[in-house]
């Protein structure tokens, strides 16, 4: 939980008036309502399994001669219960996103002064924002990225995809956008709690820089070029703007 030193909010979701019992039991409450929805979001996207595989397969699709068949390899009798299933999860934690950062932030809020408790809203409308951003730019850069790694060995290498395989990758590489690209609502929340400040952040821009491309290499599941840079320069503009946004907020 979030505290500000020298401040204690009213009400009864102060946390100096908490206790350690209440504290878990409200987190219980924000992680069932969290699953609740994931499981709402999961039957949606289990129902419509067939159009939402069909949109992942574009990329690959696009890729293929003209007259040539992009389905997927199935190579185990529950690759297809399997496949559904896994769609039906990822989509239903997309779907599900806006009500899980709602409950994240109340949980944060307790600690926060009041005035940084009416943020509440905006920080929701720019986690789902940015989150799906990512998945979106993740989509886009996909057909480059494939195109890539098929390219780079050689014109002797025919690729037939198995559907595990191929999903785990779409998958994969969206949601480690989608996550990366909540790196900017991270800073600013760090620097409304105290623990980091607009100048700190600015001082420590070149070794920022760095450690970007450090974990983007390590957090695609790719390690293709498109991809790396594809997420690395956004990140780069978002650590700017949060040193931006958190001195504006501050002030």
């Amino acid at each position: 939980m979030l505290h500000r030193p020298g401040h204690k909010p009213s009400g009864r979701s102060d946390p100096d008036s908490m206790t350690l019992v209440e504290h878990l039991a409200e987190l219980r409450r924000r992680l069932i309502w969290s699953l609740v929805a994931l499981l709402a979001g999961a039957v949606v996207a289990f129902v419509l399994y067939e159009p939402i595989l069909g949109f992942l397969l574009r990329p690959y699709c696009s890729l293929l001669p003209r007259g040539r068949s992009c389905d997927l390899l199935a190579t185990n009798l529950l690759d297809g219960l399997n496949l559904r299933a896994r769609v039906a999860l990822y989509g239903g934690a997309m779907l599900a996103s806006p009500v899980v950062f709602w409950h994240l932030w109340r949980f944060i809020t307790p600690g926060l002064m009041e005035r940084e408790r009416r943020l509440a809203v905006p920080f929701v409308v720019v986690s789902v924002t940015l989150f799906l951003s990512g998945v979106g730019l993740a989509y886009f850069v996909m057909h480059r990225a494939l195109a890539f790694l098929q390219a780079v060995g050689g014109p002797h290498l025919q690729f037939f995809y198995t559907a595990p395989n191929y999903l785990r990758f779409v998958l994969a590489l969206m949601v480690a956008f989608g996550l990366a690209f909540e790196f900017p609502v991270v800073l600013v929340a760090l620097e409304l709690a105290g623990v980091i400040t607009p100048a700190q952040l600015a001082s420590k821009r070149r070794w920022a820089i760095v450690g970007i491309f450090a974990a983007v290499a390590l957090l695609i599941p790719s390690g293709d070029p498109v991809s790396l840079f594809a997420m690395v320069i956004p990140l780069i503009g978002f650590y700017e703007g949060a040193i931006v946004v958190g001195r504006v907020v501050l002030r």
